[in-house]
């Protein structure tokens, strides 16, 4: 059962500006589309992902850490990682099977395989986008498992974009497209307190502390 005692006393230890910032980004989050990061090499590209996710309002990513362990760099990702929802994976199998079972569609990054240009795609079912290593792409068991494909149109000689800069430009279209809809796309109240709870958790110094004092008043 949500303690909305516990949040309201923690959010006496907030600005006002802190509490309205807050419920601004919150009215803006969604977790209809998200996004899984699949074995990506460079420490900098998981973390910059992350980044745009927040900008652009996606509550949740998905981190498959097979081939090469942990490749979130706190640096670059400048506190994203604190209002972001980051879940891990060790197999490819296990990212899926979650996704599946909460019902979303797997949507495939990936310049071939027939796929629909970005402003072709239309966002009609809850949706996770997967984007795949530098050089190799996304593993044969996602796209084999894919309800769908994507792509960004070029005109140029490159194929394809780094992966931090293919997110930021599919997830800025596809967040604007969502925002546009009449889908439920929005965070559920539920969904809002829990969130306004524990980022006020994070925003206050020896949070620990303060609710046990609470805890124990």
């Amino acid at each position: 059962m949500f303690d909305n005692d516990l949040l309201t006393y923690l959010e006496t230890y907030l600005t006002e500006g802190r509490k309205q910032r807050f419920l601004e980004v919150l009215k803006h989050r969604t977790k209809f589309l998200t996004v899984a990061i699949e074995d990506v090499f460079q420490l900098h590209n998981t973390s910059a992902v992350i980044r745009s996710c927040d900008a652009f309002g996606i509550q949740e990513v998905h981190v498959v850490e097979d081939r090469f362990g942990q490749r979130l760099d706190k640096n670059i990702a400048m506190g994203a990682e604190q209002w972001v929802d980051v879940y891990r994976y060790q197999t490819t199998s296990d990212c899926i099977s979650e996704l599946n079972g909460q019902g979303y569609q797997i949507i495939a990054t990936t310049p071939h395989h027939g796929s629909s240009f970005l402003h072709d795609f239309e966002l009609n079912h809850k949706t996770a986008l997967f984007f795949g290593t530098e050089k190799e792409g996304l593993s044969e068991e996602v796209m084999q498992q894919a309800d769908g494909f994507l792509k960004i149109p070029m005109v140029g000689f490159s194929e394809s974009l780094n992966i931090s800069v293919s997110a930021a430009i599919i997830i800025q279209e596809l967040t604007q497209q969502l925002r546009n809809s009449t889908h439920d796309w929005q965070l559920s109240d539920i969904e809002i307190l829990d969130k306004r709870l524990d980022w006020a958790k994070k925003s206050i110094k020896n949070v620990e502390g303060i609710i046990g004092r609470y805890q124990g008043k």
